[in-house]
């Protein structure tokens, strides 16, 4: 999922970013408000990591996110056209 995706889903991610890194709170996840920048910096702040792992973690959640969100995609489009 790209900068541009996130941004826009956003509000729908916020209860899979708050499951994954439950250090940040909910006014940390307004102040983010979809900008993948801020989540890696917040992360690595609350958690005590380096950006590079911090990217990693965000990278491999923005991957499994993107998936689940194409799969539920396809899945409603399925139902719709039967």
């Amino acid at each position: 999922m790209n900068t541009d995706q996130m941004a826009g889903k956003w509000k729908q991610m916020k209860g899979s970013v708050k499951t994954r890194w439950g250090k940040l709170t909910d006014n940390d996840l307004d102040v983010i408000n979809g900008q993948k920048e801020l989540l890696v910096g917040l992360i690595q702040e609350r958690y005590g990591i380096a950006k590079e792992e911090a990217q990693h973690q965000v990278d491999d959640w923005s991957r499994t996110e993107g998936a689940a969100h194409e799969y539920k995609t396809d899945r409603e489009l399925e139902r719709k056209a039967s």
